[in-house]
């Protein structure tokens, strides 16, 4: 049952970088909490030196980017906690170490130190806030608490670990808490008011504004048709809609030229929940309230999974780990379509990149050859004649003719249309693999299969 927890470093009071980073790194390879040291793992860093190495890498990127700023952070630390007795040392660093690498994605250095002094094993994974590259900072993304739980939840179902069935999350929303209970927006309520409007079959798209007047709506005639709800107190323009719902677009409708698609109200999906593990609830020192709660919570979860397995017509267990086992891969390969496109996407720009530059100071090369390669020449010139010796460098990879910039553009506008599709495609996939994934979870729970039926093939 892993818990986690990202929190930033910053420059403590009265320390430079260094040694604020030596100071907690320290403490997290700390010899008397990781065996001597034999639990601490590595990317892209020496654990012995590895405070001075992520110094190196801000003070490189503070020189490239010229970024100062106040309270900047300078390291990340995320921890991670497992169940008591549930898994050895070792297995913990290798799950802390994979749940960094796919978090990070290979761009940041990190180090992973796992603590066996307490009676629940739990890691200390610290990574540089500047990327290896020493570009750009790692973004701290709203939600990416969130993620990273998730992330973590997930490597330990494919470990046969179990996870916190009820985790909190500190940074949702109101409105994402209260789910179905949530307030459509102002202008979902717009969008549904044009639709019982348009059911009415109005002649024109002004009798559609004066049977929307006549519900309430104040419309405001300017550049852009502005609507204000008969309770509301702003104006909301009508170009914020979306297509299905600008004047081309219902003028079309009303005149029969177009079938009106309504735009359903936002609302979260109900997501299958794992189940709570009651009896570690209660050791943790839950009450009787909670207990009855958490046991109606998982009765609801278990009647949601089953309704799962019913509408999908899965009939055996089997036939459930085949489906979870198809979702991964199938996920997997979407991803790596995706990943493929936004690497091609990347060599175009840096090609168009490198024939721009090469164009833009070609004379100047031309000049300074027809110089002699003057030294003279080359001072006062020195920028421009590396931008065009790095341009023509990056033709050396380029078989057969240098494409045009006309040609990239086309080729760069088709393959990010196809990224676009794949990864809405991925999205869906995701959402469909957690939803198996976590309906497997609770039937192995209820059933409390043995841990070699349980393993999902990644």
């Amino acid at each position: 049952m892993a818990t986690t927890r990202l929190i930033a470093m910053h420059i403590t009071k009265g320390n430079n970088a260094s040694q604020s980073l030596a100071d907690r790194i320290d403490y997290a390879l700390n010899p008397e909490k990781t065996e001597k040291g034999e639990y601490v793992s590595s990317f892209q860093c020496d654990p012995h030196t590895v405070a001075n190495e992520f110094a190196l890498m801000r003070r490189t990127y503070l020189h490239l980017t010229e970024r100062y700023r106040d309270g900047e952070v300078i390291a990340y630390q995320l921890r991670q906690s497992f169940k008591p007795g549930e898994i050895t040392p070792e297995e913990a660093n290798s799950i802390g170490y994979e749940t960094a690498s796919r978090f990070l994605k290979g761009k940041h250095a990190f180090v992973v130190a796992t603590h066996t002094d307490k009676a629940h094993i739990h890691n200390h994974i610290i990574f540089c806030a500047t990327t290896l590259d020493c570009r750009h900072k790692f973004r701290n993304f709203l939600g990416s608490g969130k993620a990273l739980a998730r992330l973590s939840d997930q490597i330990c179902m494919e470990h046969k670990l179990s996870v916190v069935g009820d985790p909190k999350y500190r940074d949702s929303n109101y409105d994402r808490w209260l789910g179905e209970k949530a307030k459509p927006t102002a202008r979902d309520q717009l969008r549904t008011a044009i639709d019982e409007v348009l059911q009415k079959k109005p002649d024109g798209f002004a009798a559609l504004m004066k049977l929307l007047e006549e519900a309430g709506w104040e419309i405001k005639h300017g550049k852009q048709l502005s609507f204000r709800a008969p309770d509301g107190k702003r104006f909301i323009r009508m170009d914020t809609l979306g297509e299905e719902y600008s004047e081309k677009m219902l003028t079309a409708v009303l005149s029969g030229e177009h079938t009106h698609i309504p735009t359903k109200t936002r609302r979260m999906k109900q997501r299958i929940s794992l189940l709570i593990d009651i009896q570690a609830k209660v050791q943790e020192g839950k009450g009787a309230g909670y207990e009855n709660w958490a046991k109606k919570f998982n009765l609801k979860q278990l009647a949601s999974s089953m309704a799962f397995i019913s509408t999908h017509e899965i009939k055996t267990y089997e036939e459930l780990s085949s489906r979870v086992d198809e979702s991964v891969r199938k996920t997997d390969d979407l991803l790596a379509r995706v990943q493929s496109a936004e690497s091609r996407l990347k060599e175009i720009g840096e090609t168009k990149k490198a024939i721009t530059n090469y164009l833009k100071t070609k004379d100047i090369y031309a000049e300074w050859k027809r110089s002699g390669y003057s030294k003279a020449f080359y001072a006062q010139h020195e920028e421009q004649i590396i931008i065009h010796k790095a341009a023509k460098k990056a033709f050396d990879g380029i078989q057969g003719k240098i494409p045009t910039i006309k040609a990239l553009s086309a080729e760069y506008a088709a393959v990010l249309s196809e990224k676009q599709k794949v990864y809405a495609q991925y999205r869906e996939a995701r959402s469909n693999m957690r939803e198996l994934l976590t309906v497997k979870a609770n039937i192995d729970t209820v059933t409390e299969r043995p841990a070699r039926d349980r393993e999902i093939v990644r």
